[in-house]
């Protein structure tokens, strides 16, 4: 009994020392990473964005991928493209800033639902999403469920069909019990993700580098918070339950737009999420020698992208009908 109880003892001294560790971390990453802009309440939680450009321009919504927060836009895209359009850059649902009371609120639809609400708020009612990765997935959910609400998508790298199996660099997200999320993500997750930060981005970044100042200029420090891995983890799972359903409706899709991967992508084969897409309506570009992160390492050509995926979609609204 004795024995026993000592190893209990060790055990919750453990994690009690991991926890103080996590919220030094959490407090850092804070600091290092402040709010930037506004949190408007939805349904479910709430939404923190950045508003940049005058709301008279062509509207631009920037949504991210997992594990990321709207400074990944903020890092160049969004002050390349405010001089000529109203850019929007918001936390998805529970990342960032942002909030959400509820894990199943991580699949495609429930997100998509809660920054439609938002932008309803806000009076935007034609959208050109710009989605990278996981964002994506949920910029093709909210142009399926709300069509006459978006104007068009730019997608960067985007995930749009069910994976075989999770990145490897995402896989200790893989858990569906919540409270073993929370265990772990207000013990080990947090140190752990310092530890092992290098390592992550490099493979993430693959084959380009990821840059020194990612953790501060890209928001990377608010990763070390308990609330990102219990996200990341819902997002996980939540998004695995979802997206299959999801590609059967792509035959519904009737949202203009497109989409531009790094060709040497580690994370998303191009091949299998970009390309499929061609037979419902989106180009699809690549850019030889990019990985996944091509928002950061590439943002030249994702703004110019963007660009052409706004103007055409301008043009096409501008353009009189047959019947006019």
């Amino acid at each position: 009994m004795t024995t026993l109880l000592i190893i209990v003892l060790l055990i919750v001294a453990f994690l009690v020392g991991m926890n103080l560790w996590t919220r030094k971390l959490t407090a850092q990453g804070y600091t290092r990473v402040p709010q930037l802009g506004d949190i408007t309440p939805v349904a479910g939680g709430s939404i923190h964005y950045v508003e940049r450009g005058h709301p008279s321009k062509q509207t631009i919504v920037m949504i991210h991928g997992l594990a990321g927060q709207l400074q990944h836009f903020t890092y160049a895209l969004v002050d390349m493209l405010a001089g000529d359009y109203h850019v929007i850059a918001l936390d998805r649902p529970g990342c960032g800033y942002s909030t959400r009371d509820r894990a199943d609120l991580g699949r495609l639809p429930e997100q998509a639902r809660m920054i439609q609400e938002f932008l309803d708020i806000k009076g935007v009612s034609d959208a050109v999403l710009v989605g990278h990765s996981l964002g994506g997935a949920v910029s093709l959910a909210m142009a399926l469920d709300h069509p006459e609400k978006t104007k068009a998508l730019a997608l960067l790298a985007p995930l749009t069909h069910k994976l075989s199996a999770t990145p490897q660099v995402f896989k200790p997200m893989e858990m569906r019990s919540e409270w073993l999320r929370k265990l772990i993500g207000n013990t080990l997750a947090v140190p752990l993700a310092a530890k092992t930060a290098h390592h992550a981005l490099s493979t993430v970044f693959d084959p380009e580098p990821a840059p020194e100042d990612f953790l501060d200029r890209a928001g990377g420090a608010l990763g070390l918070r308990p609330s990102a891995f219990i996200t990341g983890s819902q997002d996980v799972v939540g998004v695995d339950d979802s997206i299959a359903a999801q590609a059967d409706r792509y035959g519904e899709l009737s949202v203009p737009g497109g989409i531009l991967y790094g060709a040497q992508d580690a994370i998303l084969s191009p091949d299998t999420h970009g390309e499929p897409m061609t037979r419902f309506g989106l180009t699809n570009e690549q850019i030889d020698g990019a990985g996944h992160m091509i928002l950061i390492t590439k943002p030249d050509a994702c703004a110019a992208f963007i660009r052409r995926i706004a103007d055409a979609s301008q043009a096409d609204q501008s353009t009189p009908s047959e019947n006019t």
